[in-house]
């Protein structure tokens, strides 16, 4: 299988990669004996809808949590707008929003009020604060719940609720880890409206995911990860290759592609025995 790892020297040395919106240098992190990263090296290029994409278990979260800042790394350095995430993270910090895993809301505030606390925290004025909030809860169409508080929303209101407070600053770096996971339709296209808009305007979006046909929908560059290991990265279309769909050439890049179980359940269905 070729390398299909992107590098700014193709195409005969006259291709200019785009400024790099995050740059990870060997970044390994391990877990007693388990290695869930092990010395990966990504080039995210700015102004792109970016997906990180991989089996469960592949790394991803973790990869996510040591570029944000929320997790040290054993080793390696992450570089964002070229701020050093652990000896910069004022400016890093700035320069990000960040919708985790697992979201933590605070949920005896309304809706309003947490992006309110939200946006005080960032530093920025009431009157800004109050403007922003307004604009966001009526895009995501979280108008009409603003004063109920956060223990009452759905799984989809909270997601939007934890988007519109990371997009409440206008950083310059949007990371989302699994942001449609659990989301009902509606609200995915409402999400996907507002992610769309935001990249339009220059802003880098990195989102990690499992489900190719999103990624191949929303994206135009892509990473791979399989074992903590990057397996490919570059444009949708250089990822992608010579198969049919990303779908397929993620199946091959790592390593599932021919496996049957169809022999070793040759017991299952037909009726009960």
């Amino acid at each position: 299988m070729r390398d299909r790892t992107a590098g700014p020297e193709e195409a005969g040395g006259a291709h200019t990669a785009p400024p790099a919106a995050v740059r990870a240098e060997g970044l390994w992190k391990r877990f007693g004996e388990q290695i869930a990263v092990a010395g990966i090296d990504l080039e995210l290029p700015a102004g792109k809808f970016i997906g990180l994409v991989g089996p469960n278990g592949a790394g991803k979260t973790t990869t996510l949590s040591m570029v944000t800042g929320l997790l040290r790394p054993d080793a390696g350095r992450v570089l964002i707008g070229g701020h050093d995430v652990w000896r910069d993270p004022v400016a890093v910090k700035a320069r990000i929003g960040v919708l985790p895993e697992g979201l933590r809301l605070f949920e005896r505030l309304s809706g309003r009020e947490l992006l309110a606390y939200s946006g005080r925290l960032r530093g920025l004025p009431g009157d800004e604060v109050d403007k922003r909030a307004t604009q966001l809860l009526d895009v995501l169409d979280l108008a009409g719940a603003q004063h109920k508080l956060v223990v009452d929303y759905s799984t989809g209101m909270r997601k939007k609720t934890g988007l519109a407070a990371a997009l409440l600053h206008n950083p310059e770096v949007l990371f989302l880890d699994e942001p449609f996971e659990g989301v009902d339709p509606v609200s995915a296209q409402t999400i996907r409206g507002v992610l769309e808009r935001y990249t339009a305007s220059g802003a880098t979006v990195v989102f990690s995911s499992h489900v190719m046909e999103l990624v191949e929908s929303l994206c135009d560059w892509v990473a791979v990860m399989a074992g903590g290991q990057i397996r490919a990265q570059g444009t949708l279309a250089e990822v992608r290759g010579d198969a049919p769909s990303l779908q397929r050439a993620f199946l091959e890049l790592v390593g599932a592609n021919g496996r049957d179980s169809g022999e070793s359940l040759d017991w299952l269905g037909g009726g009960a025995r």
